[in-house]
């Protein structure tokens, strides 16, 4: 039995009690029937309100309890389909006062959730419209009076992350830019002039609103500026070059020239201003110094001559370089022709340079060539001879590659130019072959002159008694035998017409450039000679057969800057 029904069973009891006890006191005191009905009548009238009271109480209890219930079902249900979670499951077989109290519960979770994602909403809202402000872009597409999902937070969240780096990316390119538009601007002595440009220079960073548009006219600007530089830079430029070379015509002094250094390497407008001054002034002393002037030229036109190998035929094309008549048309004739020869020179200048490195090399080439025939060279114990002969080695080695590169470039020279290249009148590469053909001949004509000279001392020996000496064989380092005639371009190069050009720079000076068919250089011994007998020496016959060659290498050593250089032209 539950406690409750133990309890009412004793209220029925003492009801019961307290009603025998007035029964008592009546029947004692002495009060008729109908006043005991009566009085028995307003205990049960007073027992029955109060209890009547007390049932009424809890039903409005129980009333409240499911007016409570009803309404928070309700509530969770809208909760539950703001916050997009599932239908809430009550529990069953409880009472009606945990049933109230478990989904009152449940909402109030609810409702503190819906509180927090609203403020979230509200906090996120405010940081993308700052951002949305700055970078001038839509905001974030999400309705702020409603309770977002938490994927709609996290979308947000990462949305907010990827603008305040795109702001970060934009400020930082925004900072860059101005800076260099700031520097631009002091080089070129400007201030801002249009309303943007006040923006960018005279308000503050934060300010500017680092919109796509904004950026890319950021990027016009300095690329406008830097253009408007650059012009600046490349007139300045030009200026110098020309006060430079007026300096070196008019022969300015180096202290005055000091004076004017600053100018002569910053581009701002006061330089260009002071550039333009320089030259305005110095085109007056060229003009009261006429004669110098002219002079000066004529030695940079020699120059280039010299660096394009041109021929006394072409030299002297070029008439205004022998007047004597120094005026303003006669100098600006010589300064179109250094002009021209300078850009024709550009133009060609690895293949001019190719010429001159091959130069270098065939004339180290024979110097080494005559020290290998220099006996005294065996008695040097530094190592020299060692380096000597493998820097030989490497020469012979590298000029027919030189050679080789040079007549590509001289083949495509001449496809574009539609002429030939030329030596002092000679095809270069036909020069190349006759340097190579009068070397191998020297080296033949020594070769002969050991073997004379050996025959006649046998022949003295066997004269005279003298003990016959057994000559010691020894290797003669760059002797070489004699090739057959050489092909260059399908012409052949013969020896009549290297005796003809006597004009042309000579293997210490030449430019030459290799066929790939060129035997190499081979090392010969030296041929043994028998002992002669009762015959007649050899002496005689040795000597009529070398005489022709003897006489072909006499113009050997002539420089090749003795001749004028390359025509490129």
């Amino acid at each position: 039995m539950r406690k409750s029904e133990v309890l009412a069973a004793e209220s029925v009891a003492c009801l019961n009690k307290a009603l025998c006890h007035l029964k008592d006191i009546w029947e004692e005191i002495g009060i008729p029937e109908d006043q005991r009905l009566q009085r028995t009548n307003v205990v049960k009238n007073h027992i029955k309100g109060l209890l009547d009271m007390m049932i009424t109480e809890e039903e409005s209890l129980r009333t409240r309890l499911l007016s409570s219930i009803e309404a928070c079902r309700k509530q969770l249900d809208t909760l539950c389909l703001e916050l997009q979670l599932p239908p809430f499951e009550e529990e069953r077989s409880v009472t009606v006062l945990q049933q109230e109290k478990e989904i009152r519960t449940q909402v109030e979770v609810l409702v503190k959730e819906r509180t927090q994602r609203m403020q979230q909403l509200k906090a996120l809202t405010e940081r993308d419209q700052d951002l949305c402000d700055t970078l001038c872009s839509d905001p974030y597409a999400l309705d702020p009076n409603a309770v977002p999902s938490l994927e709609q937070l996290d979308g947000f969240r990462q949305r907010i992350a990827s603008q305040t780096t795109e702001k970060e990316r934009r400020h930082a390119e925004f900072v860059g830019i101005k800076r260099q538009i700031i520097l631009c601007m002091d080089d070129l002595d400007q201030l801002p002039e249009t309303s943007f440009e006040k923006d960018v220079v005279c308000e503050d960073q934060e300010a500017f609103c680092l919109s796509k548009d904004n950026i890319a006219s950021l990027k016009l600007l300095l690329g406008q500026l830097e253009e408007r530089k650059a012009e600046n830079q490349a007139v300045c430029e030009a200026h110098r070059e020309k006060i430079q070379e007026l300096w070196d015509r008019l022969q300015v002094p180096q202290e005055e020239r000091e004076l004017f250094s600053e100018h002569m390497v910053a581009s701002k407008k006061k330089n260009l201003d002071a550039l333009e001054a320089e030259g305005r002034r110095l085109m007056e002393l060229k003009r009261l110094n006429m004669r110098n002037v002219t002079e000066a030229i004529r030695s940079e036109i020699a120059g280039l001559w010299e660096k394009c190998f041109f021929s006394s035929d072409q030299q002297q094309a070029f008439v205004p370089y022998f007047s004597n008549d120094f005026t303003e048309e006669l100098l600006g004739l010589h300064e179109a022709e250094i002009l021209r020869l300078k850009q024709h020179y550009e133009e060609h200048k690895e293949l001019f340079e190719g010429v001159h490195s091959w130069e270098e090399s065939w004339r180290l080439f024979l110097e080494l060539e005559e020290k290998a025939t220099d006996p005294s060279r065996f008695t040097n114990r530094g190592g020299n001879l060692l380096k000597e002969e493998k820097q030989k080695a490497e020469l012979h080695k590298s000029l027919p590659k030189l050679e080789k590169k040079l007549k590509a470039q001289i083949d495509a020279w001449e496809q574009d130019q539609a002429r030939e290249f030329l030596v002092n009148g000679q095809k270069f590469l036909q020069f190349v072959e006759e340097q190579w053909e009068l070397h191998h001949i020297k080296k033949e004509n020594e070769k002969l002159e050991r073997q004379l000279k050996k025959s006649k001392q046998i022949e003295v020996d066997m004269l005279y008694g003298t003990a016959v000496r057994t000559p010691t064989k020894r290797r003669f380092l760059g002797t070489t035998t004699p090739s057959k005639t050489r092909k260059f371009n399908g012409t052949t190069s013969s020896l009549s017409s290297a005796n003809s050009n006597s004009t042309v720079r000579s293997a210490y000076g030449g430019t030459v450039c290799h066929s790939p068919s060129r035997p190499a250089l081979s090392v010969n011994k030296v041929p043994s000679v028998r002992t002669p007998g009762r015959s007649k020496p050899p002496l005689a016959g040795l000597q009529e057969r070398n005489k022709e060659n003897m006489g072909q290498v006499t113009g050997l050593g002539v420089p090749l800057q003795s001749a004028r250089p390359l025509q490129g032209h």
